[in-house]
Formats: structure tokens, sequence, C-alpha cells
């Protein structure tokens, strides 16, 4: 008898704990979000003339197919010189799962990683920048983002990248920065973090104002 006891109130617990946590605190929890967040509950997402072109929190690699492919047989992609570049990532950017690279500091791998994004970047923005040295590259343009899709860059990283931007879209430097002042979001609370450049919003505000030829 006690078994049989035992086995009911086992089932009945199942069933009340599944309905009240597997169901109907979800649908709170959503309805909630829906009522007061809806914008951020349903991604941050950002349209252009209705349609959906990203997100606010995610950042993309703006590049350009060089016609060849790799080893494995991806295609090789250069950074377009008219957009603005995010931090590296460890996922290729990519949405379906979000995890960083555990480099350590006396990881051989991270030293040549770290050699060779900051080559990258002196390449990139060296050119529009005369006399960019190493020590001036803001450590988010060499490292990645615990997520791997972190939208946002430093306020310094943006001001090297500007130039660039501004001469290859032959628009003012000056018009380049107020776009990106506009696209800053400050400290969280006023006090919490650093400033950071949203990057998706950045660009698509870039083609609305001089769009890229």
């Amino acid at each position: 008898m006690k078994l049989a006891r035992d086995l009911v109130t086992g089932a009945i617990a199942l069933v009340l704990f599944t309905l009240l946590l597997g169901l109907a605190y979800p649908l709170a929890v959503t309805g909630i979000s829906q009522v007061a967040f809806g914008d951020k509950a349903d991604g941050s997402q950002i349209r252009v003339d209705g349609k959906v072109v990203g997100s606010r929190l995610i950042g993309v690699a703006r590049t350009i197919d060089t016609g060849r492919k790799d080893a494995d047989g991806e295609p090789i992609t250069r950074p377009d010189p008219a957009y603005f570049q995010p931090r590296p990532s460890a996922t290729g950017y990519s949405t379906s799962a979000t995890y960083f690279a555990n480099r350590g500091p006396n990881s051989s791998a991270a030293r040549y990683f770290y050699r060779d994004g900051l080559a990258a970047y002196l390449a990139l923005e060296g050119p529009f920048n005369p006399g960019l040295t190493n020590a001036e590259v803001p450590v988010d343009a060499v490292t990645a983002s615990a997520s791997g899709v972190d939208p946002h860059i430093s306020e310094a990283n943006a001001a090297i990248q500007a130039r660039r931007v501004a001469a290859t879209r032959r628009i003012s430097l000056a018009r380049v920065r107020r776009l990106i002042a506009d696209n800053t979001d400050g400290r969280f609370l006023g006090v919490i973090g650093e400033p950071g450049v949203n990057i998706p919003e950045l660009n698509l505000a870039l083609d609305k104002e001089a769009p890229a030829s």
C-alpha cells in the first residue's frame, strides 16, 4: 500500500509541477515580456522597409568574397572597407551557437591568434591612419568577445575605423563621427561598463546617409 501511495503521490507531483513550471510559468513570463518589453523580447530586431535585416544584439562582419576557397572548400573573404567591422569572433558570428575560444595567457595558440589579428587590423586600418602602431590598437580590435556575436566595439576602435570608412565612401570624417556618436550606447545605469558603438545600427545608418558604391 505504501508503494502504491508513493507512486500516486509522485505522479501527481510530476503532473502538477510540469503544468506549473513547464507551462504556466513560461507562458506568464512570455506574456509579461511581450507586454512590457515587446521589442527586446522579440530579439531587438532591426527592420528596413518592413523587413528584418538584423538585430541590435548581434554583430555581423561585412565582407567581400575573394572568389577563392580554403583547404576545407569554404569561401575566403576579406573585410569590406566601406563598413565598420566588429571585433573578432570564435563563432564566425554564427547565431546558432555562442561561445568563446578558451585561450589562456600562456597559450601558444593565443599568441599566434593575437599576432595575426593585430597584423590584419594594421593592414586594414594602417593606410588610412598613418603612423598607427601596435600599442595604439584597442584591445577589442584583436580579442574575441565571450559570446562571439557582440554587436559593440569601443569608441577608440570606431575612431580608427572611421577614417577608412570616410575615405572609402568619400564622405567627410565629421559626418562619420556624427553617426558614430548617434549609435553609441552609454554605460549601463550611467556607471557600469564602458560606452560601446553598436555596429549593426551604425552600418545601417551609414547606408542610409551615404550608400556605399
